[in-house]
């Protein structure tokens, strides 16, 4: 069996979901956080047509909270800092093994108890054999087509904050011996004011082998040079772009806010996609929807997640067969 990771889209075991745990750290979007991730958990298992879900709980109390609102999950409680399993949990391989890197807080922007293990944790109660990678990746820092593709940014795989030893030559290396990637498109920024530095699930990402779908900026878009930027560079390396709306300008306490329907999950069932209250939301949901004619497309507002710095790809981690 290929080593490179499955694409999205392939049929999934389960999914792993973070469940918001700390009240200090959600302050008054703790409820409401809570709530969108059980209706993202619910759209996803599809009253058993999805596939099985399990949240992951970081303590009891959180635990009894999500048996109580999601009784048609699995319930384990293993301690983390955060919800964003995207980039702790481990990354299931083609061959069925786990890879597991090292993790430092995003650039050590949030260094909190947990996040540097949990993904060995999650390895090993699925009975996986997990390798350890010495060096930091974030999950979504990178998305593969299934066929050895990947595509990532410039500004989060080549930032200081990461590996700073490491040349561009040496991180495709790493990519190609870790997780099987024998072909790397680099794209530049990521979003504006994106905590990740520029974590690609939030800018580009596949719809098929090749194909890869990237926002189109709408009026008064504080990305669209990032996007037109990445359309250009995504066609030069010859892969085949799809556009899907932006949600463009959303503001949090006048703030603006990473908003993406791009952080949109791919389940057996269902493509969740994160919405935003915009004017774009249902024209997004319908460009997606016709991309996985044979999965159906589902948006759901994810305000109160996006407060904590991501959406509904960030807080999963599919575990693939």
């Amino acid at each position: 069996m290929t080593l490179v990771p499955p694409a999205e889209w392939a049929h999934h075991k389960a999914v792993w979901i973070g469940f918001p745990s700390h009240p200090e750290l959600w302050q008054e979007d703790l409820d409401p956080a809570r709530d969108e991730v059980v209706a993202f958990a619910r759209a996803v298992h599809a009253d058993g047509r999805g596939e099985q879900v399990i949240l992951v709980a970081a303590d009891e109390e959180a635990a009894t909270a999500a048996r109580r609102l999601a009784s048609f999950a699995d319930v384990i409680i293993e301690p983390f800092g955060d919800i964003w399993l995207r980039d702790t949990a481990p990354i299931i391989l083609g061959n069925g093994t786990a890879s597991d890197f090292e993790f430092n807080g995003w650039g050590g922007k949030y260094d909190l108890p947990g996040d540097d293990t949990i993904g060995l944790r999650l390895g090993k109660r699925l009975g996986r054999q997990v390798g350890y990678c010495n060096w930091v990746l974030e999950g979504g820092a990178i998305d593969g087509d299934g066929t050895g593709t990947a595509i990532t940014t410039e500004q989060c795989l080549l930032n200081a904050n990461r590996n700073p030893t490491l040349t561009k030559a040496q991180i495709e290396t790493r990519l190609h011996d870790d997780l099987g990637f024998t072909r790397v498109v680099w794209l530049g920024e990521g979003l504006l004011n994106d905590h990740t530095d520029g974590h690609v699930d939030n800018l580009a990402r596949f719809v098929g082998e090749g194909r890869v779908a990237l926002p189109e900026a709408v009026e008064n878009d504080p990305n669209w040079l990032v996007y037109k930027n990445a359309q250009r560079d995504a066609r030069a390396a010859g892969l085949e772009v799809v556009t899907i709306p932006s949600p463009g300008r959303v503001l949090r306490d006048e703030e603006i806010v990473p908003a993406s329907y791009m952080n949109f999950y791919i389940g057996n069932a269902a493509v969740v996609v994160p919405i935003y209250g915009t004017e774009h939301d249902q024209r997004a949901v319908a460009a997606i929807q016709a991309l996985f004619p044979d999965r159906e497309a589902v948006g759901l507002r994810a305000d109160s997640i996006l407060t904590g710095g991501g959406s509904f790809h960030c807080i999963s981690q599919q575990i693939p067969g």
